[in-house]
């Protein structure tokens, strides 16, 4: 039995306009998974767009003669994997969902199409932004700011948010500065375009990047202008014996947990970084993408601490808060506040004010402390349930780095299943899955891994994700382990 159903109210594209669904009701797995499949091809096929808001399920129930708890577990359902998004006393709306190629999707393209997406750098947003204190916060700086707050105004960004930011970053992460050294940017990839710029057009030849890395960083480097070399990465963080026999003037590291291994920098090799770049009359750029999450003690500060004249700090709150925020800043060494605040300044990309206001009233109020302790308090167990559930199920993982942030990296042993049986195996299953091999400069290192993001499921859905998760690692053993074996009558 086919069904359909008719929207005929008003006020968005589904209540304006009739569409088509074409839910097979009787489908054998029930009407249910019937209207799950419906839903999911309107999705794919660009019938339903981003932000369309669906019926309620009691509306949807009665138009198709299904019971109502038929629908509320299609949504749920759909939810928990990423096609709709649903707010308290708000209509259930489609998600932005790229639609699937028609072929195998690359590792870029794999959320897409995921039914659980476990890939580091996202956010249950519905988690991590604190609508609330955020409201609060904007409601609060408009009824104060002046007029001029609003114009274009300084391009080191508000004097309100880098005093909050100059405060803040010392109590909390031991960074020396002063508000005149802050510029306030886009996001760390912006402050990276900006400081490269810099860098090249004061003589700057090449940078020394971790490797493994993020690759995007990489590719940043490169395309503003500087030649990137490799900086071998252990377990104990960034190895200065070999950044003293790079030809690079400028290095970029993470040294509060590398990315993405997950180590710490050592405390002799902090140390050392800061003579080389003394030395070297060079700099350091500190990547501090996350470092208020540190669940095992507390974080070791910033390395720009030890000498604020030769490192950059650079910060966001992308995964305090949300990407979408767009927001960083960059602590500055004297001599680099004017070329790089001259290389924004022909960016023209400067970060709306009313958001720097916001974020200054979260900094100032200690609001941002507070809903830091609560994120935390939600990561650290899901952390231990990933290591706990997957380690156990195969005891030949190795978890690498310190309890901290939002991301796992699962070394694969040797012999084991490989990267390519690890994806061929969640691809099956739609899980969506990152891997080592792309994060080094060049292809063949001998490493293999897994790189889990643990903070994007919502929490109703990620005992399934943990599930989902570990029954990827047993079909990649089983599938590896049959690949392994002697052709028949060989």
């Amino acid at each position: 039995m086919v069904s359909s159903w008719t929207g005929s109210g008003t006020g968005s594209a589904t209540g304006s306009s009739d569409l088509y669904l074409g839910v097979q009701l009787g489908e054998a797995r029930g009407r249910r998974a019937g209207l799950e499949r419906a839903l999911r091809d309107a999705i794919h096929e660009g019938r339903l767009v981003p932000g369309t808001a669906l019926p309620s399920s009691r509306t949807l129930s009665r138009d198709l003669g299904v019971a109502r708890g038929t629908v509320v577990d299609a949504y749920s359902q759909l939810v928990a994997e990423g096609y709709l998004l649903t707010r308290p006393g708000a209509s259930t709306v489609v998600a932005s969902v790229p639609r699937p190629a028609g072929t195998r999707p690359s590792i870029g393209d794999a959320a897409a199409v995921a039914r659980i997406n476990l890939r580091p750098g996202l956010l249950d947003l519905g988690t991590s932004f604190p609508r609330r204190l955020w409201l609060q916060a904007v409601r609060s700086v408009l009824g104060a700011a002046p007029d001029s707050a609003f114009d274009y105004g300084d391009p080191r960004g508000r004097i309100e948010l880098r005093q909050a930011l100059a405060a803040y970053l010392g109590r909390a992460r031991g960074v020396v500065t002063s508000p005149d050294r802050i510029l306030v940017c886009s996001g760390f990839s912006h402050g990276l375009t900006l400081v490269a710029s810099a860098l090249r057009d004061g003589g700057t030849r090449a940078m020394a990047i971790e490797n493994p890395c993020l690759p995007r960083h990489r590719h940043l480097v490169s395309r503003h202008g500087l030649a990137v070399v490799a900086l071998p990465v252990d377990h104990g963080g960034a190895r200065m014996d070999a950044l003293d026999g790079l030809d690079a003037q400028a290095a970029l590291v993470t040294p509060a947990h590398q990315y993405p291994t997950g180590v710490t920098l050592r405390p002799e090799r902090r140390a050392a970084l800061v003579r080389w770049a003394q030395d070297r009359d060079g700099v350091v750029i500190e990547d501090d993408y996350d470092a208020e999450f540190r669940y095992d003690r507390q974080p070791v500060g910033a390395v720009q601490g030890l000498d604020p004249d030769r490192v950059i700090y650079g910060g966001t709150v992308s995964k305090t808060l949300g990407p979408g925020i767009r927001l960083g800043w960059l602590v500055l060494p004297a001599r680099l506040v004017e070329p790089i605040v001259e290389a924004h300044r022909h960016t023209a990309s400067f970060p709306a004010a009313l958001e720097q206001l916001a974020l200054a009233e979260l900094l100032g109020s200690a609001r941002l402390d507070r809903h830091l302790r609560r994120l935390r308090a939600i990561y650290r167990p899901r952390r231990d349930q990933v290591v706990t559930a997957v380690c156990g199920a195969m005891p030949s993982l190795r978890p690498s780095g310190i309890a901290a942030g939002l991301h796992l990296l699962l070394e694969l042993p040797s012999g084991g299943p490989t990267e390519d049986d690890v994806e061929a195996a969640a691809d099956r299953r739609r899980v969506a899955l990152e891997f080592l091999g792309p994060h080094w400069h060049r292809h063949g290192n001998p490493t293999q891994g897994v790189i889990v993001g643990y903070s994007s499921p919502p929490a109703h859905a990620f005992a399934e994700a943990v599930d989902e998760l570990v029954a990827v690692f047993g079909d990649a053993q089983a599938s590896g382990a049959d690949a392994a074996l002697p052709p028949r009558g060989g």
